[in-house]
Protein backbone atom coordinates (compact mmCIF):
# COMPACT_ATOMS: atom_id res chain seq x y z
CA UNK A 1 0.00 0.00 0.00
CA UNK A 2 1.37 3.26 -1.26
CA UNK A 3 1.58 6.47 0.76
CA UNK A 4 -1.91 7.96 -0.65
CA UNK A 5 -3.81 4.74 -0.22
CA UNK A 6 -2.90 4.75 3.80
CA UNK A 7 -3.85 8.11 3.75
CA UNK A 8 -6.94 7.95 1.95
CA UNK A 9 -7.72 4.42 4.46
CA UNK A 10 -6.81 6.62 7.24
CA UNK A 11 -9.35 10.01 6.65
CA UNK A 12 -11.95 6.86 6.42
CA UNK A 13 -11.39 6.21 9.74
CA UNK A 14 -11.18 9.67 10.85
CA UNK A 15 -14.85 9.59 9.04
CA UNK A 16 -15.86 6.75 11.72
CA UNK A 17 -14.32 8.25 14.91
CA UNK A 18 -14.91 12.35 14.69
CA UNK A 19 -18.76 12.25 13.98
CA UNK A 20 -18.82 10.28 17.05
CA UNK A 21 -16.30 11.60 19.60
CA UNK A 22 -17.78 15.00 17.84
CA UNK A 23 -21.37 14.63 19.45
CA UNK A 24 -19.58 13.87 23.14
CA UNK A 25 -18.22 16.95 22.47
CA UNK A 26 -20.36 19.10 21.48
CA UNK A 27 -22.10 17.78 25.41
CA UNK A 28 -19.10 18.84 26.81
CA UNK A 29 -19.27 21.98 24.81
CA UNK A 30 -23.43 22.66 25.50
CA UNK A 31 -22.57 21.93 29.41
CA UNK A 32 -19.81 24.35 29.89
CA UNK A 33 -21.70 27.37 28.01
CA UNK A 34 -24.88 26.32 30.06
CA UNK A 35 -27.34 25.37 27.68
CA UNK A 36 -27.46 21.63 29.19
CA UNK A 37 -28.30 21.77 32.56
CA UNK A 38 -27.59 18.39 34.53
CA UNK A 39 -31.28 18.13 35.25
CA UNK A 40 -32.62 18.37 31.52
CA UNK A 41 -29.28 16.04 30.50
CA UNK A 42 -30.54 13.01 32.63
CA UNK A 43 -34.24 13.43 31.45
CA UNK A 44 -33.22 13.37 27.77
CA UNK A 45 -30.43 10.53 28.65
CA UNK A 46 -33.14 8.62 30.82
CA UNK A 47 -35.28 9.03 27.94
CA UNK A 48 -33.03 7.60 25.22
CA UNK A 49 -32.07 4.98 27.86
CA UNK A 50 -35.56 3.54 28.15
CA UNK A 51 -36.99 3.94 24.98
CA UNK A 52 -34.97 4.91 22.02
CA UNK A 53 -32.06 2.92 22.34
CA UNK A 54 -33.93 -0.64 22.71
CA UNK A 55 -36.32 0.44 19.79
CA UNK A 56 -33.42 0.66 17.72
CA UNK A 57 -31.64 -2.93 19.48
CA UNK A 58 -35.18 -4.34 18.54
CA UNK A 59 -35.20 -3.59 15.14
CA UNK A 60 -31.41 -4.61 14.44
CA UNK A 61 -32.13 -7.94 16.12
CA UNK A 62 -34.97 -8.59 14.34
CA UNK A 63 -33.52 -8.85 11.29
CA UNK A 64 -30.46 -10.95 12.16
CA UNK A 65 -30.23 -14.65 10.64
CA UNK A 66 -29.69 -16.69 13.89
CA UNK A 67 -29.96 -20.18 11.80
CA UNK A 68 -26.09 -19.24 10.78
CA UNK A 69 -23.73 -20.60 14.19
CA UNK A 70 -21.09 -19.32 12.76
CA UNK A 71 -21.80 -15.54 13.99
CA UNK A 72 -21.67 -17.52 17.39
CA UNK A 73 -17.86 -17.26 17.55
CA UNK A 74 -17.07 -13.79 18.12
CA UNK A 75 -19.82 -13.58 21.03
CA UNK A 76 -17.80 -16.87 22.47
CA UNK A 77 -14.62 -14.53 22.27
CA UNK A 78 -16.13 -11.32 23.58
CA UNK A 79 -16.96 -13.22 26.87
CA UNK A 80 -14.10 -15.75 26.55
CA UNK A 81 -12.06 -12.21 26.54
CA UNK A 82 -14.12 -10.11 28.85
CA UNK A 83 -13.36 -13.51 31.66
CA UNK A 84 -9.56 -12.86 30.33
CA UNK A 85 -8.75 -9.10 31.16
CA UNK A 86 -10.83 -9.96 34.74
CA UNK A 87 -8.48 -12.09 35.69
CA UNK A 88 -5.28 -10.83 33.55
CA UNK A 89 -5.72 -7.85 35.46
CA UNK A 90 -6.27 -9.25 39.02
CA UNK A 91 -3.05 -10.84 39.22
CA UNK A 92 -1.38 -7.34 37.47
CA UNK A 93 -3.53 -5.52 40.48
CA UNK A 94 -2.06 -7.68 43.23
CA UNK A 95 1.52 -7.79 41.73
CA UNK A 96 1.67 -3.78 41.72
CA UNK A 97 0.51 -3.95 45.15
CA UNK A 98 -3.09 -1.87 45.05
CA UNK A 99 -4.94 -1.66 47.90
CA UNK A 100 -7.61 -3.90 48.38
CA UNK A 101 -10.72 -1.42 47.82
CA UNK A 102 -9.24 0.17 44.69
CA UNK A 103 -8.60 -3.33 43.19
CA UNK A 104 -12.38 -3.72 42.07
CA UNK A 105 -12.59 -0.17 40.73
CA UNK A 106 -9.33 -1.05 38.99
CA UNK A 107 -10.59 -4.41 37.39
CA UNK A 108 -13.59 -3.09 36.96
CA UNK A 109 -12.27 -0.11 34.39
CA UNK A 110 -10.42 -2.66 32.51
CA UNK A 111 -13.03 -4.82 31.43
CA UNK A 112 -16.25 -2.63 31.11
CA UNK A 113 -16.08 -1.24 27.79
CA UNK A 114 -19.18 1.66 27.24
CA UNK A 115 -19.90 -0.88 24.47
CA UNK A 116 -23.99 -0.09 24.56
CA UNK A 117 -23.59 3.65 23.43
CA UNK A 118 -20.00 4.64 22.15
CA UNK A 119 -19.54 1.35 21.06
CA UNK A 120 -22.78 0.59 18.79
CA UNK A 121 -22.34 4.41 17.40
CA UNK A 122 -18.54 3.44 16.50
CA UNK A 123 -20.24 0.11 14.65
CA UNK A 124 -22.94 2.07 13.00
CA UNK A 125 -20.43 4.78 11.87
CA UNK A 126 -18.52 1.80 10.45
CA UNK A 127 -20.61 -0.54 8.44
CA UNK A 128 -24.14 1.34 8.73
CA UNK A 129 -27.31 -0.97 9.15
CA UNK A 130 -24.86 -4.31 9.20
CA UNK A 131 -23.27 -2.54 12.43
CA UNK A 132 -26.30 -2.47 14.28
CA UNK A 133 -26.87 -6.41 13.10
CA UNK A 134 -23.79 -7.73 14.11
CA UNK A 135 -22.90 -5.11 17.32
CA UNK A 136 -26.84 -5.99 18.96
CA UNK A 137 -26.17 -9.90 20.45
CA UNK A 138 -22.72 -8.70 21.70
CA UNK A 139 -24.29 -5.84 23.39
CA UNK A 140 -27.26 -7.78 24.90
CA UNK A 141 -24.98 -10.67 26.22
CA UNK A 142 -21.72 -8.45 26.74
CA UNK A 143 -24.26 -6.29 29.24
CA UNK A 144 -25.47 -9.33 31.25
CA UNK A 145 -21.69 -10.54 31.98
CA UNK A 146 -20.39 -7.13 32.62
CA UNK A 147 -23.29 -6.64 35.33
CA UNK A 148 -22.78 -9.74 36.98
CA UNK A 149 -18.58 -9.58 37.00
CA UNK A 150 -19.17 -6.13 38.24
CA UNK A 151 -20.98 -7.49 40.98
CA UNK A 152 -18.61 -9.93 41.91
CA UNK A 153 -15.38 -7.94 41.67
CA UNK A 154 -16.84 -5.00 43.90
CA UNK A 155 -17.91 -7.40 46.06
CA UNK A 156 -15.05 -9.48 46.90
CA UNK A 157 -13.20 -6.13 47.30
CA UNK A 158 -15.67 -3.72 48.75
CA UNK A 159 -17.34 -6.14 51.05
CA UNK A 160 -21.01 -7.06 50.24
CA UNK A 161 -23.15 -3.75 49.32
CA UNK A 162 -26.27 -2.62 47.42
CA UNK A 163 -24.87 -3.66 44.07
CA UNK A 164 -25.68 -7.92 45.00
CA UNK A 165 -29.63 -6.32 46.35
CA UNK A 166 -31.81 -7.30 42.90
CA UNK A 167 -29.27 -7.74 40.70
CA UNK A 168 -30.84 -10.46 38.59
CA UNK A 169 -33.87 -8.47 38.43
CA UNK A 170 -32.08 -5.52 37.23
CA UNK A 171 -30.58 -6.91 34.75
CA UNK A 172 -34.20 -9.01 33.38
CA UNK A 173 -35.38 -5.40 33.55
CA UNK A 174 -32.62 -3.41 31.48
CA UNK A 175 -34.45 -1.81 29.15
CA UNK A 176 -31.50 -2.59 26.49
CA UNK A 177 -31.57 -5.81 26.88
CA UNK A 178 -35.19 -6.31 26.90
CA UNK A 179 -34.86 -4.66 23.44
CA UNK A 180 -32.98 -7.02 22.50
CA UNK A 181 -34.41 -9.96 23.38
CA UNK A 182 -37.76 -8.78 22.16
CA UNK A 183 -36.23 -8.57 18.24
CA UNK A 184 -34.69 -12.19 19.10
CA UNK A 185 -37.80 -13.85 19.87
CA UNK A 186 -39.77 -11.88 16.78
CA UNK A 187 -36.46 -13.13 14.51
CA UNK A 188 -36.63 -16.52 15.50
CA UNK A 189 -40.29 -16.84 15.64
CA UNK A 190 -42.60 -17.95 12.89
CA UNK A 191 -43.56 -14.37 12.38
CA UNK A 192 -43.05 -12.21 9.44
CA UNK A 193 -40.60 -9.52 10.09
CA UNK A 194 -41.85 -5.93 8.42
CA UNK A 195 -39.89 -4.40 5.81
CA UNK A 196 -40.07 -1.22 8.01
CA UNK A 197 -38.08 -2.45 10.27
CA UNK A 198 -34.58 -1.82 8.21
CA UNK A 199 -35.61 1.63 7.40
CA UNK A 200 -37.23 2.02 11.28
CA UNK A 201 -33.51 1.21 12.67
CA UNK A 202 -31.47 3.69 10.23
CA UNK A 203 -33.79 6.23 11.23
CA UNK A 204 -34.02 5.35 15.48
CA UNK A 205 -29.61 5.50 14.77
CA UNK A 206 -29.59 8.47 13.13
CA UNK A 207 -31.32 10.09 16.09
CA UNK A 208 -31.03 8.65 19.61
CA UNK A 209 -27.65 7.41 19.18
CA UNK A 210 -25.83 11.23 18.63
CA UNK A 211 -28.56 12.46 21.39
CA UNK A 212 -26.99 9.73 24.03
CA UNK A 213 -23.52 10.66 22.83
CA UNK A 214 -24.53 14.12 23.37
CA UNK A 215 -25.65 13.20 26.78
CA UNK A 216 -22.55 12.05 27.57
CA UNK A 217 -20.44 14.99 27.09
CA UNK A 218 -22.77 16.83 29.13
CA UNK A 219 -22.57 14.74 31.99
CA UNK A 220 -18.25 14.91 31.78
CA UNK A 221 -16.58 17.39 34.54
CA UNK A 222 -13.88 18.25 33.92
CA UNK A 223 -12.54 19.40 36.89
CA UNK A 224 -12.37 16.25 38.66
CA UNK A 225 -9.20 15.66 36.34
CA UNK A 226 -7.32 17.79 38.62
CA UNK A 227 -7.17 15.27 41.00
CA UNK A 228 -6.47 12.24 38.81
CA UNK A 229 -3.62 10.17 40.26
CA UNK A 230 -1.66 7.49 38.80
CA UNK A 231 -3.83 4.92 39.26
CA UNK A 232 -6.42 6.93 37.15
CA UNK A 233 -3.97 6.79 34.22
CA UNK A 234 -2.80 3.30 34.52
CA UNK A 235 -6.55 2.06 34.65
CA UNK A 236 -7.02 3.71 31.65
CA UNK A 237 -4.43 2.19 29.77
CA UNK A 238 -5.58 -1.37 30.41
CA UNK A 239 -9.44 -0.38 29.53
CA UNK A 240 -8.00 1.67 26.00
CA UNK A 241 -4.92 -0.44 25.14
CA UNK A 242 -4.14 -3.65 27.19
CA UNK A 243 -7.95 -5.11 27.09
CA UNK A 244 -8.55 -4.38 23.63
CA UNK A 245 -5.74 -6.28 22.65
CA UNK A 246 -5.94 -9.40 24.62
CA UNK A 247 -9.25 -8.96 23.21
CA UNK A 248 -7.93 -8.80 19.59
CA UNK A 249 -5.42 -11.21 20.26
CA UNK A 250 -7.73 -13.77 21.36
CA UNK A 251 -10.76 -13.32 18.78
CA UNK A 252 -8.23 -13.58 15.79
CA UNK A 253 -7.04 -17.07 17.66
CA UNK A 254 -10.36 -18.42 17.50
CA UNK A 255 -10.82 -17.64 13.92
CA UNK A 256 -13.00 -14.16 14.28
CA UNK A 257 -12.24 -11.87 11.54
CA UNK A 258 -13.76 -9.56 9.02
CA UNK A 259 -16.53 -7.53 9.85
CA UNK A 260 -16.98 -9.37 13.52
CA UNK A 261 -13.58 -8.76 14.13
CA UNK A 262 -14.14 -5.35 13.24
CA UNK A 263 -17.39 -5.07 15.37
CA UNK A 264 -15.84 -6.79 18.30
CA UNK A 265 -13.08 -4.23 18.56
CA UNK A 266 -14.81 -0.81 18.24
CA UNK A 267 -17.40 -2.31 21.35
CA UNK A 268 -14.61 -3.30 23.42
CA UNK A 269 -11.97 -0.61 22.49
CA UNK A 270 -14.05 1.89 23.99
CA UNK A 271 -13.58 4.09 27.36
CA UNK A 272 -14.99 3.32 30.46
CA UNK A 273 -18.95 2.27 30.93
CA UNK A 274 -20.78 5.46 32.68
CA UNK A 275 -22.47 3.17 34.99
CA UNK A 276 -19.16 1.60 36.36
CA UNK A 277 -19.31 4.62 38.68
CA UNK A 278 -22.72 4.23 39.73
CA UNK A 279 -21.73 1.19 40.88
CA UNK A 280 -18.43 1.62 42.86
CA UNK A 281 -20.75 4.49 45.14
CA UNK A 282 -23.51 1.84 45.30
CA UNK A 283 -20.54 -0.39 46.94
CA UNK A 284 -19.58 2.37 49.13
CA UNK A 285 -16.30 2.76 46.91
CA UNK A 286 -13.96 5.69 45.65
CA UNK A 287 -16.71 7.07 43.43
CA UNK A 288 -14.01 10.36 42.84
CA UNK A 289 -11.48 7.90 41.34
CA UNK A 290 -14.64 5.91 39.27
CA UNK A 291 -15.65 9.15 38.02
CA UNK A 292 -12.16 10.03 37.09
CA UNK A 293 -11.35 6.79 35.21
CA UNK A 294 -14.56 7.33 33.14
CA UNK A 295 -13.84 10.98 31.65
CA UNK A 296 -10.60 10.24 31.36
CA UNK A 297 -11.00 7.34 29.22
CA UNK A 298 -13.35 9.19 27.09
CA UNK A 299 -11.12 11.73 26.16
CA UNK A 300 -8.42 9.17 25.45
CA UNK A 301 -10.26 6.61 23.41
CA UNK A 302 -10.73 9.19 20.31
CA UNK A 303 -7.08 9.00 19.84
CA UNK A 304 -6.95 5.28 21.07
CA UNK A 305 -9.78 3.63 18.91
CA UNK A 306 -9.36 6.22 15.48
CA UNK A 307 -5.38 4.47 15.70
CA UNK A 308 -6.39 1.07 16.56
CA UNK A 309 -9.46 0.93 14.03
CA UNK A 310 -7.25 2.73 11.26
CA UNK A 311 -4.28 0.06 12.05
CA UNK A 312 -6.40 -2.88 11.58
CA UNK A 313 -7.84 -1.60 8.39
CA UNK A 314 -4.59 -1.22 7.10
CA UNK A 315 -3.77 -4.93 8.11
CA UNK A 316 -6.58 -5.96 6.38
CA UNK A 317 -8.25 -7.64 9.10
CA UNK A 318 -11.67 -5.34 9.74
CA UNK A 319 -13.38 -5.99 6.35
CA UNK A 320 -14.65 -3.24 4.35
CA UNK A 321 -16.18 -0.51 5.96
CA UNK A 322 -19.25 1.62 4.20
Amino acid sequence: MNVADALALFYNTLAISLPTFGWVILGLLLRRLGLLPQPLNDRISLLAFRFGLPLMLFAGASRVDYGNLASARYLLAGVLAALLVVAVSWLYSLWRGHARAQRGIFVQAAFRSNLAIVGLALCVAAYGERGTALGALPVALMTVLYNVLAVWVLGATLGPGGGRRGMLLDILRNPLIVGISAGVALSVSPLPVPAAMGPASQYLSAFFLPLVLICIGGAMDLSRLYRADALTWESCAWRLLVAPLLALGLAYLMGVRDEQLGVLFLLLATPVAASSHVMVVVARGDGVLAANIVVLSTLLSMLTVTVGFFLLSLLSLVGRVQ
